[in-house]
């Protein structure tokens, strides 16, 4: 094979020393691009990289101008008490009539009239579950609501202070004496009339009317 003379073998260091001069430049160049990022906008913060913590992302900034609500202005639990119980000192109860006296053949109906003498609003249990009314005749007693009462049911209702309610749905008393043995037959006894006296007491969530109401029968 023929040698080349010395001035070929220069000519090709001289090309591959120009490429690796070129080659050099190229990288450099690149890892410049990469560094500077020139593409990005101003005011543009780097990308947020795959391995960044929660504690590494920003939080809002808050409004200056923003007003901030202070603890004292959210309502707590504290700040309305819980209505109570009513305490028996508070509450004064009384048994209504539609009438004072009544005609042969007409059946009194019974009511119940609830006052709060208390300051406070209070609750308690109104339901036909906690009424009683009785009827008596001197020490005689001639009816219960209790005796023959179906499906019963508790209420919890709040009293406001200083009021009087009175409840809406009556209570008949059928004029007969009444008994647990009796509430499906017709044969009950009569109460007598013919003027004759008759005292109505009434209970209401355990609390006690302090006088009765006086009916008459005719």
């Amino acid at each position: 094979m023929p040698r080349h003379s010395a001035a070929v073998y220069r000519r090709r260091r001289l090309v591959l020393l120009i490429g690796l001069i070129l080659l050099v430049a190229l990288i450099g160049v690149s890892a410049w691009l990469l560094i500077a990022r020139p593409w990005a906008s101003a005011g543009t913060g780097p990308a947020p990289s795959s391995s960044a913590t929660a504690s590494e992302t920003p939080s809002a900034s808050p409004d200056p101008d923003a007003e901030t609500p202070s603890p004292s202005s959210t309502p707590s639990g504290e700040a309305t008490p819980a209505i109570v119980a009513c305490a028996a000192k508070d509450i004064e109860v009384s048994a209504v009539s539609d009438s004072d006296s009544y005609a042969s053949g007409v059946t009194p109906k019974l009511s119940i009239s609830l006052t709060n003498k208390g300051k406070k609003d209070c609750t308690m249990d109104v339901g036909s579950t906690t009424q009683v009314f009785t009827v008596s005749s001197g020490s005689d007693v001639w009816w219960r609501s209790t005796d023959c009462q179906e499906n019963p049911s508790s209420m919890i209702a709040t009293l406001a202070a200083g009021t009087t309610v009175t409840s809406k749905e009556p209570v008949t008393w059928d004029r007969t004496r009444s008994s647990v043995e009796t509430c499906d037959q017709e044969n009950r006894q009569r109460a007598p009339g013919g003027g004759a006296s008759y005292h109505v007491e009434v209970t209401i969530g355990g609390f006690k009317s302090l006088t009765t109401k006086q009916i008459l029968l005719y």
